[in-house]
């Protein structure tokens, strides 16, 4: 049986694991790795900018000694990759034929190809391509490739994987060029090609790229591509102006197109204007479900008058899970405690199973004096160590389940893993402050492992302090008993004075940094958030300047102590803004305040427990929920007491908008 790509790629990854220990340098005795990694910090900065005199300034001994470190050939790497420009290939290609196996050396593989092909020395580019990158489905390396067997004059090798490459739905990358200008020169893409790739564009949303390519088909192709643009710059006035649009496929399309854009910010309008245009337009029956699903979900989510009414009146069809969820927290939310009930009931299987509605499920049999099922259900769930399952001690005065066991350490099996060049390797990026590389070089090794062994490797890493990978490879074995290694204390004396400074609880702030980092110092959101308590650098700037902290941007966020400091003085803001109200504090230090403004009721008061629930962000929900139920594990760490989690849920009151008002 052939072999898929991925699984020939992890093949090929584990081969090079295993042979790290022929390449690798000698890894010294612990007693000498101090001195090593002091000089490899105190060079690194300086090698990463392409200057050598830091290491040229070394005695005959510490040059020795860095020579001899595991991660020399990171620095050899880092010198070449600032350098690739006017160094001698010789070098370069002698250092990957001595390194090639390491991730550093093919790193710079990787831009020493890049750079060959950008210097015209497209042969050899050719040459690693085929050998390391070929088969990858890279688009850059791809076409780089294809452009040097057209300039070997190789044009019938070119021409279907050229087609295949242009035919995309967004812009493809600049290094494609010279090959699609030569599919057009040579006349290899027919209109076939344009509509084929104009519909993908549609599908993408790629609507300029649509209406350029639509200039290659005909008249009709760039008005429907024009139209579209016109329905995503102005949905509303698209709409409203149905009637000057033909009444076809397309159009029909883009109106239901229009829809959903409006409802993500006034579902009621958008339900008016629906209402308005499908009487006169023959929408598929995909498009009717879609679309009405659309609108009574963000009606449910934005909680507006008549949402359980829409989501009830979809047809069978447009059901799924998601409309099942807010059906439900609209019952909650009004405490209809019976049809809660019934709409718990009539969820999906695994949907039913899961703790959140398991929860409520308790809560609804007992508030329909349904008592003795309810407190069964709530039984079974108090024995989870988990936000539900505090929910669920509570309920019924059960302890919580927060006894857990410590692994087993195998001394033998940790001394040996300990060894293993490719951890060692790990080990000491994470040493160096190069967190990131070492986590990938740690996962790639881990990601082999037996059940066993990822036990193992759990508490090494704990033991060097490592306690993102300890953690992540804890719950990759799906064992979450050690609550020492879970939910370590690291920074424990920074914690402590700023968590004080701030007047919050030092375990919340634990809480919030587990749950935002799992106590990386380096890692980066993909909203741009950074560091161990993930700020925005806006906000850590903002919060800086207020607390007169020096900012430097990247480098004080990534500073564990500056990054403590920042977040839990804002958190503290956040608990300021809201009265103390911990629930509105974690999700406005998550989504942000204005978001939790305007989330609070508008008139009364609302238990915190349903308020969570009914958060409209899935990201935030979880986030609060997953806070509020470690800082109970944290404070149980610390102090061998348990605080219940039903004594943080105080009442969120419409009082906390009129409250922000007169403190604005």
């Amino acid at each position: 049986m052939p072999l898929t790509r991925n699984t020939a790629q992890r093949i090929r990854a584990y081969l090079w694991a295993l042979l790290i220990l022929a390449a690798s340098p000698v890894v010294l005795a612990d007693n000498a790795l101090d001195s090593q990694r002091e000089l490899f910090k105190r060079v690194y900065a300086d090698v990463e900018l392409g200057s050598w005199s830091a290491v040229d300034a070394l005695s005959a001994s510490d040059r020795q000694s860095l020579e001899d470190y595991v991660l020399w050939p990171d620095l050899r790497a880092a010198w070449f990759r600032a350098n690739l420009k006017k160094i001698d290939h010789g070098q370069v290609e002698s250092f990957l034929d001595h390194y090639g196996v390491l991730k550093p050396a093919r790193e710079l593989r990787y831009r020493y190809a890049l750079h060959l092909a950008r210097i015209g020395h497209l042969d050899s580019y050719l040459s690693i391509y085929q050998q390391f990158y070929q088969g990858l489905d890279v688009a850059k390396l791809d076409c780089l490739a294809l452009q040097a067997e057209l300039e070997a004059g190789r044009t019938a090798r070119v021409v279907n994987r050229a087609v295949d490459l242009w035919t995309v739905g967004e812009s493809q990358v600049e290094e494609c060029n010279p090959v699609f200008q030569f599919l057009s020169n040579q006349n290899h893409l027919h209109q076939t090609q344009y509509l084929r790739r104009f519909e993908l564009a549609i599908d993408a949303r790629e609507f300029s790229i649509a209406r350029w390519l639509g200039k290659s088909i005909d008249q009709q192709h760039i008005d429907i591509a024009s139209q579209w643009i016109t329905a995503q710059r102005n949905p509303e006035s698209f709409v409203r102006n149905d009637k000057k649009w033909t009444n076809d496929a397309a159009t029909r399309e883009q109106l239901a197109y229009a829809i959903e854009r409006i409802t993500y910010d006034d579902p009621d309008l958008a339900f008016t204007l629906w209402k308005g245009i499908s009487k006169g337009k023959r929408f598929s029956a995909e498009q009717e479900l879609r679309t009405s699903r659309h609108i009574a979900l963000w009606t449910a989510r934005d909680n507006l008058p008549g949402a359980y009414e829409l989501l009830i009146k979809l047809p069978v069809a447009a059901q799924n899970d998601e409309v099942m969820r807010w059906r439900a927290r609209s019952s909650l939310r009004k405490h209809d405690w019976s049809n809660l009930l019934a709409d718990i009931d009539a969820m999906s299987n695994t949907e039913l199973n899961t703790e959140e509605w398991r929860y409520w499920r308790g809560i609804a049999l007992q508030r329909n004096n349904r008592i003795p099922e309810g407190e069964a259900v709530l039984a079974e769930l108090a024995n989870e160590r988990s936000y539900y399952g505090f929910l669920a001690a509570d309920e019924l005065a059960l302890p919580y389940a927060l006894g857990g066991s410590a692994f087993v350490a195998d001394e033998q099996r940790l001394a040996e893993l300990g060894d293993r060049p490719d951890l060692s390797r790990a080990r000491e990026l994470f040493q160096v402050g190069l967190d990131g590389r070492g986590r990938s070089e740690w996962d790639a090794t881990v990601s082999y492992f037996d059940k066993a062994d990822k036990m193992q490797a759990a508490i090494l890493a704990h033991r060097w302090g490592w306690h993102s990978r300890a953690i992540a490879a804890a719950a990759s074995v799906g064992d979450y008993d050690d609550l020492s290694l879970r939910y370590p204390m690291p920074y424990d004396e920074t914690f402590q004075e700023y968590a004080a400074e701030a007047s919050i609880s030092l375990t919340w702030a634990y809480g919030v940094a587990r749950s935002e980092s799992l106590f990386m110092r380096d890692v980066r959101s993909s909203a741009g958030a950074i560091g161990l308590m993930q700020l925005m650098p806006a906000t850590g700037k903002k919060v800086a300047r207020e607390i007169k902290l020096p900012y430097s941007g990247l480098d004080t966020l990534t500073d564990p102590q500056s990054n403590i400091r920042l977040g839990t003085t804002y958190l503290g803001q956040m608990a300021a803004r809201y009265g103390g109200n911990q629930v509105l504090a974690t999700a406005a230090y998550n989504a942000g305040p204005h978001r939790v403004d305007a989330w609070l009721p508008q008139v009364g008061d609302l238990d915190a427990r349903v308020w969570i629930e009914n958060i409209p962000f899935n990201e935030t929900r979880g986030y609060v929920r997953r806070v509020l139920a470690a800082e109970i594990i944290f404070h149980w760490r610390m102090t061998g007491e348990v605080r219940r989690l039903s004594d943080e849920m105080r009442i969120v009151s419409a009082e906390s908008k009129t409250e922000q008002v007169a403190q604005n």
